[in-house]
Formats: C-alpha cells, structure tokens, sequence
C-alpha cells in the first residue's frame, strides 16, 4: 500500500509540473519576442509530426486546418484542431458561441469576447476570438490551458507546430487524466511546406460605375457623355484555373450643333458610310457595348489570357458590329486595403452589315459590309474593407475603333468611373 501511495503521489507531482511547462510554453508561443518576428498570415500547421496542410483553403471536409499569425499571436481553427484532438464542437443558435466537450473537459468561447470557459471556469483571453473567411479561430492558449496542447511558432520553417499527446487515465478509484509523456521542443518537419498562396477573397463580383467619356466618331467631336456607365461581373470556378468576365458599357451624348437655321433648329453634319455626308437634327445618341471573355489564369495573383467576344450597337440606325478577339487581364484580388487590376483586348475585325436607307441617297437600297479594329483598355484600383463585402473602385476606360472598311471615321471613348462593387 504505501508503495502504491507513493507510485500516485510521484505521477501526481510529474502530472503538476508538466502542466506548468505546458502553462509557460504556452505563454512563451504567445509572447511576440518568442516568435523571431514572424509575418502576418496564414501558415500550415504540421499536427504530431506527420500531418501537415500545406494549402489552408484546400483541406478534408472543406474544413480549414491552418494557423493565422497576427500581432504577435497564433491562432488556430477551433473545430479543426478540437476534433483533430477527439472532440466534439457544436455552435449556438446565433453562431458566435462555440463548445469543444470531451470527456473530462469542456470548453467554451464567444466570437469577440476576451473570455474562455474551461470546466465552467471563466478565464480572460489577450485576444478575442475572431472570424477567418467563415471559420472561427482561436488564440493557442485555449488549446494549450484547455487541452493541455503544445503550441510553436518555427519562423525558419514558417509553420506553426502543434503537438497534442492523448491522456490516459490513472489506475485509481478517482482516475486522473495527464499526459504520458512531456511534448518535446519544436519538431522538425520531414519536408519543407508549401508556400500558401496569398488569398484572393472571393468567388466572383458584381460592379457598377458611372463613366464620364470623352466620345470622338462622325456625330460628335469630343462631346463629354456624363450619363454613361459601365458594369461587369465575374465569376472564378472553384478549384479551377477557369473565370468568366462580362462588362457592358452604354453612352449617351448629343450630337454636335454645327449648322442653325432662321428658325433655330440645330443640326448636325456627319460623314456617311456610303461616303458622302449627311446633315440629321441634333439628337441624343446612344452607344451600348457587351464584352464577353473567356479567361484561364496564367500567373499569381489573378493574371489571365482570355478570348473575348464583343458586341456594339447604337439607337442611330448604323450596323451592330460583332468579333472575336483576345487579351490580358488582371483581376483585383479584393482582400482589405487597395488592389490593382487592369486589361488590355484587341478584336481585329468587328464588323456588321448595313443597307442605305434613304431615298434621297443614290446608293438607296445598297448593302455595305462596315469593319473596324477595336482595343478595349482598362486600369484601376479597389479599395476592400476588412469583414465588409462592399468594395469602393475605380479606374480609367478606354475604347479604341480604328476604321478599316465602309468606316466612315475612326472612334474613341475615354474616360475615368468611380463606382462600388460586391463580392461573394
């Protein structure tokens, strides 16, 4: 008996101490002067040496498994980890408070609250909780006070280490659960992680911008349009290299005054396509372009090559013109603060058919074949806030018609837009 008393006093005392260096552990994965600077980020977790997710948006389940190193503090997913660890997480009706419950322990945070309850316990958290493209994470020292866990941040492997050794019970009436052995320092991975890409923070958008164009063709030289505007949307495929992008454009202007009459009717003189010149009342015209392009991503962040197609027509009664054509884009990556994003397209032949109308023309009754060569521009920034799918942006617009055939003139449209955007 007094060697059995003596066997439970020493493994009572071992179980103590190894809680302490767990607690000072701990303490030192959260203290920034442990962590060798470390970056910002999300960085792969290799859990008990061997399980390592290189790619912390690509994971079994569609569950996310990777650690976020902020301020000096590591966070880890709490449902991942918890049940990596043979618990069972449920969420409240709100969706902000989250139990981990296995036997012998309980554990409980709220989203934002700088609180844990362990065992009904409450203690005070650094940093709250916080929200990570849906998944709810955990700063290490819920992991390590309530389970015991041994939590590191390897800034020159860049990951974050995660060892958790099952408890086994006491052979005693009143069993007590501790760790059979005390988790070792830091390590070492069996293969150098994966890079993680940097995250592009959605799946597709929708925008709307009003477009101030400086317009140039044979109605109007130079006319401002400031009732136009322009949208576009698109949409990535999951896990694929493959993204759809539709812009529509529509200008309105008035057409130039050149010629006034006795009674003060205005009108304006314009070339035709048949060659000759017309003269029309001075009207509000309008000029409606969709842009349709197929795009496969070549390069990090968001570079693609695409095939376009385009469409322009007008409310002036000249052909609605159609091509193919290719190009390069940049799309925004839309994480909080500011993103670039541009492109350039080109269609060689953008062409339709029209017949003269008039009879008073001499080629009355005769179809024409109309052609030009279009390159469409754009370049802008976004500006994304952090937790808020609505983003400010925008840019400068350009579209460029070089006449090839029956063109009576060439055409530019020019200009900035501001606008606002959401994503999903």
């Amino acid at each position: 008996m007094k060697a059995s008393r003596l066997h439970r006093l020493a493994i009572a005392s071992l179980s103590a101490l190894l809680l302490c260096a767990l607690g000072t552990v701990a303490h030192a994965a959260t203290d920034p002067s442990g962590f060798g600077a470390p970056p910002s980020g999300a960085y792969p977790i290799l859990y008990n040496d061997h399980t390592v997710y290189a790619r912390p948006d690509i994971l079994k389940r569609n569950r996310v498994l990777a650690a976020i190193v902020k301020d000096g503090h590591i966070y880890v997913p709490l449902r991942s980890m918890f049940e990596q660890m043979g618990a069972t997480v449920s969420v409240s009706s709100d969706g902000k408070t989250f139990t981990a419950v296995k036997p012998g322990v309980s554990i409980s945070v709220t989203l934002g609250v700088h609180q844990v309850v362990i065992n009904g316990e409450t203690r005070p958290l650094d940093v709250p909780p916080v929200l990570y493209h849906g998944i709810l994470l955990v700063p290490v020292r819920v992991l390590s006070e309530a389970m015991g866990a041994y939590v590191k941040w390897v800034p020159g492997r860049q990951i974050v280490v995660v060892r958790y050794i099952t408890p086994t019970p006491m052979p005693s009436a009143e069993p007590t659960a501790v760790p059979t052995e005390e988790p070792t320092a830091a390590p070492t991975p069996t293969a150098s992680p994966t890079p993680v890409p940097a995250p592009t923070g959605y799946n597709g958008f929708v925008q709307v911008a009003a477009w101030m164009p400086q317009n140039h063709n044979e109605f109007v030289a130079g006319g401002y349009c400031p009732s136009s505007y322009l949208a576009a949307g698109v949409y990535k495929f999951k896990h694929s290299p493959i993204a759809v992008k539709v812009n529509y454009g529509q200008e309105f202007y008035l057409t130039s005054s050149q010629i006034a009459d006795a009674y003060g009717n205005h009108y304006t003189q314009f070339a035709t396509i048949d060659g000759g010149t017309a003269i029309t009342p001075v009207f509000l015209a309008q000029q409606r372009t969709l842009d349709v392009r197929l795009e496969l991503q070549v390069a990090k962040p968001l570079v693609y090559v695409g095939l376009g197609y385009l469409s322009t027509g007008n409310n002036y009664g000249y052909p609605r013109l159609t091509g193919i054509g290719a190009g390069v884009e940049k799309l925004p990556n839309l994480t909080p603060g500011l993103s670039l994003y541009g492109s350039a397209f080109y269609y060689p032949n953008a062409s339709g058919n029209y017949t003269v109308m008039s009879p008073t023309s001499s080629n009355f009754g005769r179809s024409y074949h109309q052609q030009y060569q279009i390159t469409k521009l754009d370049i802008g920034v976004a500006l994304v806030l952090r937790h808020f799918p609505v983003y400010l942006y925008g840019g400068f617009s350009a579209d460029q018609y070089a006449a090839k055939e029956n063109a009576p003139i060439g055409q530019t449209h020019n200009g900035p837009y501001i606008g606002l955007g959401v994503k999903f």
